[in-house]
């Protein structure tokens, strides 16, 4: 079993490596965690979240902290690259992914855990995330860790047997270091799950052997003194945007335009859990016709269902919102490797039979859509041909192939093969074919303008209606976000050393308000392109005034 976790935590990382450094920082979430945590390192203060000079206190201070680590220990300070940033998050997925394996293992058997883990390892979710400098690989490395505990406790008490002394320790710790990276999500997740048994079992006493009182212990061990530092130093600020605005607001509606209405995630499933969402139904569907049968499927159930129907109830829903809820599917795969074939393919009910067969659609559309998007993206975005689009397309229908199966029970070696047709295709989608869209990065672009023509060493730049997030990682912290009047002011104020970004389009405005001061200012470079944060086709203008 050991050697199997070490192969796929590597196995994990292998999936993630390519695009780590290509991909250009991802607007609009990923530049606000690495340029908070850019200025972090940047000032030396450790407690607060700030984006310039914004407080963020949309989440916790974890993920900042491990970003932090890697930047020091990368040694290039505040001058990381975004890869550097980027690694905490394949390290959150490569240990979600072993720990899944541990699991499925101790529920299951070797081969299950194997399965479970190749599952996680090249699903669509956890092939992005792993690349996204967010809260969400890690935060999934912490569910897996917590639900596995909680899987074995609760397994050892329906068994009547010893509890390991261990599990209680690392529900609780994960519980801990989930808050301080996500707040309540973990905890939530599972209180759901025991409330799910519990409505079936009708029996709390297994809970006794989690050892609550020192867990809580440990918990407040790892949250409290940092959340009392914040919510000093913030004046109670922290605590009323983290709380009062953005976790209470997402549940009473929808925020930052993601509000939209139940069956959201039914509609993104097949897009996420690809390559392996319709082999995961056809497991869970038996799953659910043994439910009586097996504790073990049940605590799978109610790790995914309970979650995944209150996540569709809230308003706002963005696609990973859900995805610490895929692991206990990916455990029901492993399971089913452990049944005869004539058990694991045994006849669905009519229901089923529809809903396997809308996933299969589901299947169908999001490979061929896949394969579409590698060779008309770089065609239509781009205006070029890129040959690598070929094997990458080839990879992505060949794992869609793979993975469907009539069959309900897929092999092990099914399933590794599926999941390297995957981790080829992501290898190519994300290392090689969406960096080569160049119209869609206007901020890289953008620095290597302001880096050719910079006239001096304490240049700042003044940006006018292009106020992505990714522009301030780039170019620096002092980047002024402003409109058009500001770019003339910000040149007129340092005219030896100033760079402004407007649009080509308000060049006559720029050029009256400098004429107005009896100055001028040149274009030195033109950058037009994509914002595909808002959908508007930009032609930016860098100006620098007139020697």
């Amino acid at each position: 079993m050991n050697r199997n976790i070490l192969f796929l935590f590597l196995f994990s990382l292998l999936m993630t490596v390519s695009g780590l450094a290509t991909m250009p920082p991802l607007d609009r979430d990923e530049p606000r965690f690495v340029q908070a945590t850019k200025q972090m390192v940047e000032t030396g203060d450790y407690v607060d979240i700030r984006f310039q000079q914004a407080s963020r206190y949309q989440k916790p201070i974890g993920i900042y902290w491990l970003q932090s680590a890697a930047v020091t220990l990368s040694g290039k300070g505040a001058e990381a690259p975004i890869w550097v940033y980027r690694l905490v998050s394949a390290l959150g997925i490569a240990v979600a992914v072993a720990a899944i394996a541990w699991t499925g293992a101790n529920l299951f058997g070797t081969s299950a855990g194997l399965a479970a883990g190749l599952v996680m390892a090249a699903i669509f979710a956890t092939a992005f995330e792993g690349r996204d400098a967010k809260t969400d690989a890690m935060l999934l490395a912490c569910c897996v860790l917590a639900q596995g505990a909680l899987a074995q406790i609760y397994l050892a008490s329906r068994r009547k047997e010893a509890v390991a002394s261990h599990l209680p320790w690392i529900f609780w710790a994960a519980q801990g270091a989930a808050i301080l990276i996500k707040g309540p999500i973990a905890p939530l997740l599972s209180a759901l799950t025991v409330a799910a048994l519990f409505a079936f079992e009708r029996d709390w006493r297994w809970l006794a052997k989690l050892k609550p009182a020192r867990g809580l212990a440990l918990v407040l061990l790892i949250v409290l003194p940092w959340l009392i530092l914040i919510t000093w130093k913030s004046s109670g600020a922290f605590l009323q945007q983290a709380v009062g605005k953005d976790m209470l607001g997402k549940v009473a509606q929808g925020e930052e335009s993601h509000g939209l209405p139940p069956g959201f995630y039914m509609l993104t499933y097949s897009l996420f859990m690809w390559p392996f969402g319709l082999i995961a139904v056809g497991a869970g569907l038996q799953a659910l016709n043994r439910l009586r049968d097996d504790p073990r499927l049940r605590f799978c159930l109610a790790w995914y269902i309970p979650f995944w129907l209150l996540f569709e109830l809230i308003p706002t829903k963005l696609p990973h919102y859900v995805m610490p809820a895929y692991p206990g599917m990916a455990l029901l795969i492993g399971w089913l490797l452990t049944l005869q074939p004539q058990d694991a393919n045994a006849p669905l009910k009519r229901w089923q039979v529809w809903l396997w067969w809308s996933t299969a659609f589901g299947l169908a559309v999001v490979t061929v859509g896949l394969a579409v998007v590698c060779i008309a993206a770089p065609i239509y975005l781009a205006g070029t041909f890129l040959w690598w689009s070929i094997p990458a397309a080839a990879a992505a229908l060949g794992a869609g192939y793979l993975a469907f199966s009539r069959q309900l029970q897929v092999s092990l070696g099914r399933i590794g093969a599926i999941a390297v047709c995957a981790g080829v295709a992501y290898g190519l989608l994300f290392g090689i074919i969406a960096p080569s869209l160049q119209p869609l990065w206007l901020s890289p672009r953008i620095e290597a303008a302001v880096s050719a023509n910079r006239p001096c060493e304490t240049t700042v730049l003044a940006s006018a209606e292009y106020h992505e997030p990714s522009l301030v990682f780039l170019v620096g912290t002092k980047t002024i976000l402003t409109d058009v009047d500001g770019v003339a002011r910000h040149l007129l104020d340092d005219p030896a050393c100033a760079l402004a970004l407007a649009p080509v389009g308000d060049e006559k405005k720029l050029t009256d308000l400098l004429a107005g001061q009896g100055k001028s200012a040149d274009r030195v470079a033109e950058i037009d392109g994509i914002n595909y944060s808002s959908g508007d086709r930009l032609s930016l203008g860098l100006y620098r005034m007139t020697r």
